[in-house]
This record gives C-alpha cells, structure tokens and sequence, in this order.
C-alpha cells in the first residue's frame, strides 16, 4: 500500500488556535440588548400603581388640625376679652425683631421649604416602585407584580439551564441584571441559553414594560 502524497510530498500538521485566558484565572461573558416587541397592550401604556401614603397623609392632617385649632381658640379668645396665649406673642415678637438674615429664620424657612418640597412630591408621583404594573387583559381590573417575585421567576429558570451552579437576580423597573456562576461548558453556550430562557420567562411574567436583560456569566472562584 502507497500512502497518499502530498503536493510537497510532506504532510503538515495545522496551527490550533487556543483561546486565552483572562486576567485572575476567570472568565466572563455578558449580553446586554432590548426586549423584542410583545404583543398588544404590551407597549409599557399601562400606569404605576399609586401609593396611598397614609402614614405622611395622617401626620400632615394631624398638624393642620392641632395648629388651626390653636390659632382658632387663641384668635376666639382674644376676641372675647382675653390676652393672647404667650407662644403667638413671643413668635410676633420675634418675628417682628429678628432681620430676614437671621440664622433661626435661614433655618425655619429651609425646614419649612423643605417638608413643603417634600409633600410636593409625595403628592406628584406614584409611589410603590416595588410593583411592576401587569398587562390588563379586562378593562376593570388591574394586577401587579411584586419585583422580588419577579426575579425568585427568573432565578428559578435561570437555574434549570445546563452548567449553571448559582444564579443571582436584581429586578428593576427597566432592567433586569441576572449573574451566574457556570462549573462547565462554555460560556457563550451557557449565556446564549440563559439569553433564551430568560427572554421567554419575562415574556411569561406578562408586565406592561418588559424590561431590558442584562446577562453575565463567570467561572468560579478559586478556593483557598
């Protein structure tokens, strides 16, 4: 038998390319891109929930109504005869004595301004950032999705996906960050699948805003 000769009569073997490691003995890979477009209604038109904010609706109602009703028995009370109460006479006083630049009325006006501020905006935004408003399949009702639960979903899957040691998920309102921990296969192969996966599962949660997907994917640690 004749072995099959080359052009050159020799055979030669070709390079292999070997991929390099990186720095600290770990590997990382990440995917980050926007969700593909749902179906109807899944557009993100839907509006946040709104706290009711009882406790600083309560503790608000509640000075008003121990201030006026104090003012109301004092004026009252000058009108029947009697002297004003001493706390409205020192503060007219003072009021009257101390210049605009004075450190007390610098410091009154900036707490005034302050809880003013804040009431504004108490009362101008929604609240309750730990609800991700849901799809609304009726007209008359609304649902909501608690963000923990949100993403204990999206660890569950992402744990069902081959080499995949440990999952950690961070759930936001517009992005969830998903890092994991993969013992074997690649990790281009572990990330694309979690890519999948994931992808599907927040199609599955049925929010009104799919959030972006944030994926990194790293080795273990060295122990010792």
């Amino acid at each position: 038998m004749s072995e099959p000769q080359g052009s050159e009569g020799t055979t030669q073997r070709l390079p292999v390319i070997e991929k390099a490691e990186p720095a600290l003995g770990q590997s990382a890979s990440a995917a980050a891109y926007e969700p593909r477009p749902g179906a109807d209604g899944e557009d993100g038109r839907t509006r946040r929930f709104w706290s009711a904010r009882r406790v600083p609706a309560a503790v608000a109602a509640t000075l008003l109504l121990v201030l006026s009703g104090l003012f109301l028995y004092d004026i009252a009370a000058v009108r029947a005869g009697r002297q004003a109460m001493y706390w409205r006479r020192e503060l007219a006083r003072q009021l009257a004595g101390r210049p605009l630049d004075d450190v007390w009325v610098l410091v009154g006006a900036g707490v005034a301004a302050a809880l003013g501020l804040w009431l504004i905006v108490l009362a101008a935004t929604p609240g309750l950032r730990a609800v991700l408003p849901m799809r609304r399949t009726h007209p008359d009702v609304r649902a909501g999705l608690d963000r923990s639960a949100a993403a204990t979903v999206l660890r569950d899957r992402a744990m069902e996906v081959s080499g995949v040691q440990s999952a950690r998920v961070r759930m936001g309102r517009r992005r969830a960050d998903v890092r994991a921990v993969s013992h074997f296969r690649e990790l281009d192969d572990v990330r694309a699948d979690l890519d999948d996966v994931l992808a599907d599962a927040i199609r599955a949660l049925g929010l009104s805003r799919s959030p972006a997907l944030s994926v990194h994917v790293r080795r273990p640690g060295r122990k010792g």
